[in-house]
């Protein structure tokens, strides 16, 4: 009896999204032709109706960044935010985007195109983006915000940590007292650079000056994105909003800062939270009131599939109350990780 009243359950779920999944597809091929472009589809929920036929989009950057694809959707975050910024470009009814972000960072790649993304969205529409920073955006998450027209933070937000970490191990002590000895056949000097099975003496000096160059360049990279995102914030808002201080890059060496160190040293432009920055895309668009909307993915078959085909008997998962992120060894990364050497 329990067994029926499950697969009666399952199956009129599936026939629900099924419907849902026909109606959709319905309603895309009637819409625009930014309902159409390649990936999954997305629908336009309305999240505050001001009554009014302007609208702001609101865009969510959450966790960590990555360039891989995600379990959830099959996209992954950068390429989910240039949808987003396509479907607000082409909307005229669209005058400002909020970028909503909560995120420690991540890979170096992903940071860097969601900028990018985000620099040329407001080169191509004219629309303003508003940054809003949750309780976390730090390292690659000031990195995406520092091109928007403003930001805001709130004043207990965790910000800074601007810099470039590559992590390894080196297990060769353990592999020695387990009398285990690699044998490495290459084909080049520097053919196995981060291998963690080499004892100190075997790891030439000039691959540390390279790996370290590496982390330099992209640390540079940092550094020029935010003076240069700053300047033009500054310059399109006539001096209303933050300036960076004189002595900024003396924060700019990892360290973590508070929504009002941030805002002290210029970083970003005003305190408050994301009503805050409502008004602000409002004022900046000189719009007395305004529609919230976000993009997101309808909910479809493949998405129920996906959701049951996590389950796994023989994986067991410990919560301990965060999710680490997965750092592998050779990738740059613009991450804060408390705790990460």
């Amino acid at each position: 009896m329990a067994l029926a009243l499950v697969l009666l359950g399952l199956l009129a779920v599936t026939w629900l999204v099924l419907i849902g999944h026909s109606f959709m597809r319905t309603w895309i091929s009637l819409g625009t032709s930014a309902n159409r472009m390649a990936g999954p589809p997305l629908m336009e929920v309305v999240l505050d109706d001001a009554g009014a036929d302007a609208k702001i989009a609101v865009v969510d950057v959450e966790g960590i960044l990555w360039t891989s694809l995600s379990e959830a959707g099959g996209h992954n975050l950068s390429e989910m935010l240039r949808r987003q910024l396509k479907r607000a470009r082409e909307d005229k009814d669209v005058k400002a985007v909020i970028l909503r972000l909560d995120t420690p960072g991540g890979e170096v790649l992903a940071a860097d195109e969601m900028s990018r993304a985000v620099a040329e969205f407001q080169e191509k529409s004219g629309k303003p983006v508003v940054a809003s920073m949750g309780s976390l955006s730090a390292s690659g998450g000031y990195y995406v915000a520092v091109p928007c027209r403003w930001i805001v933070a709130h004043e207990l937000t965790i910000t800074g940590s601007i810099g470039v970490v590559m992590h390894g191990y080196n297990y060769r002590g353990l592999m020695n007292k387990l009398g285990l000895r690699p044998e490495v056949y290459k084909s080049g000097k520097f053919k196995d650079m981060m291998s963690g099975d080499r004892a100190d003496e075997e790891i030439p000096p000039e691959e540390r000056q390279m790996l370290q160059a590496l982390i330099t360049e992209a640390y540079t990279r940092f550094q020029e994105v935010i003076a240069k995102g700053r300047q033009q914030a500054n310059q399109k808002n006539q001096g209303a909003g933050r300036k960076l201080a004189d002595r900024w890059l003396d924060y700019a060496d990892g360290r973590v800062l508070s929504g009002r160190q941030a805002y002290e040293q210029g970083f970003v432009d005003e305190l408050g939270s994301f009503q805050t920055a409502v008004q602000r895309a409002k004022k900046l668009t000189h719009l007395s009131r305004a529609t919230l909307i976000q993009y997101q993915q309808p909910f479809n078959l493949a998405s129920l599939f996906r959701l049951f085909a996590k389950s796994d008997a023989r994986t067991v998962k410990v919560d301990v109350g965060v999710d680490l992120p997965r750092l592998e060894v050779g990738r740059l990364y613009f991450l804060f990780e408390p705790g990460l050497r």
